[in-house]
């Protein structure tokens, strides 16, 4: 691999049921639950991991599921959209499975010669299901329900809203290395050659737009993916020299991390493929238990008994 941003790591979003979030997207959506754990500043939250079977980099969705939380809005300066890749003969089982258990369907159509259905998870988070003009060949996690022929690959894109795109648009290409790749009306579509799949960032122009309000059912931040900390560390410079705020570097036990706000006010991180998710646990036995920071490890007893039950 290069010394190149490759496309999206993971997003993190927000969610108020731990039961209700685990449920929809392991049995609904049929993905993996990779790795069960912790809230890094807030050890009675739980924090999800969703993807693939082996939680490998654009297939990774977090979730913290804090309790009764309100209802965030959607709005400018947050990432308003998750998209799915899927195949071209999924959508019809998408549509029927949505309708069986009761989905929200909020759109259909056609974007960037694309065909995508639209949805909402029980919290409200936009999400949607796209079939990419080049099949993605990624080999997804499969259920008895969701089978391989239908199941989602990993993430086709990432949609930010924003009152003004070219600051942000400057740190796609300036620093991370996206270019211009189309426009339809008030979205502009940026891409990255770098890989061949989550390599997608559309911004939506809405000047006239409220702000975001992040609570649930919206997202946190969005990763962008680099292969080792040395390459993390050179994207902190970059970051650095084009005069924006960056944390130092943070250890969040499956990968490394560096966070910073871009113009248009999404929290952007940067994260490493490595350690991986089997760090803790062997690749069969992913998610199955939960895992603890080492600070929190000590109390494991009474955060055990604070965290909600998923069944």
């Amino acid at each position: 691999m290069e010394n190149r941003i490759l496309g999206i790591h993971h997003i993190t979003a927000i969610a108020g049921q731990a039961k209700r979030n685990y449920e929809f997207y392991t049995r609904v959506l049929g993905l993996r639950m990779v790795k069960k754990t912790v809230n890094f500043d807030d050890p009675g939250t739980y924090h999800f991991y969703f993807g693939d079977e082996a939680g490998t980099p654009g297939t990774i969705l977090t979730f913290f599921p804090w309790e009764g939380i309100t209802a965030g809005r959607a709005g400018t300066g947050m990432a308003t959209e998750i998209g799915y890749a899927v195949p071209a003969t999924s959508l019809e089982f998408w549509t029927a499975r949505f309708r069986e258990h009761q989905v929200k369907v909020t759109g259909t159509g056609t974007r960037f010669g694309e065909t995508f259905l639209s949805f909402e998870d029980p919290d409200g988070l936009p999400l949607t299901l796209i079939v990419p003009q080049q099949p993605d060949a990624r080999t997804p996690w499969q259920t008895p329900e969701v089978q391989t022929a239908v199941a989602t690959r990993g993430f086709h894109s990432i949609t930010l809203t924003l009152r003004d795109i070219q600051g942000t648009a400057r740190v796609l290409t300036d620093i991370f290395g996206y270019a211009l790749a189309g426009q339809e009306e008030n979205r502009y579509r940026y891409t990255t050659d770098a890989i061949s799949h989550s390599s997608i960032v559309d911004l939506l122009a809405a000047p006239q737009a409220p702000g975001a309000t992040n609570a649930g059912g919206t997202v946190h931040h969005v990763a962008f993916r680099v292969q080792n900390e040395e390459v993390l560390m050179q994207y902190r410079e970059k970051v650095i020299q084009h005069g924006l705020q960056i944390t130092p570097k943070i250890d969040r036990n499956y990968f490394f991390s560096l966070y910073f706000r871009e113009p248009g006010g999404v929290l952007f991180e940067i994260a490493t493929d490595n350690p991986g998710f089997a760090v803790d646990e062997p690749p069969d036995a992913l998610g199955t238990s939960l895992k603890l920071p080492a600070q929190y490890e000590a109390d494991r007893a009474r955060i055990e008994k604070a965290l909600p039950a998923l069944s």
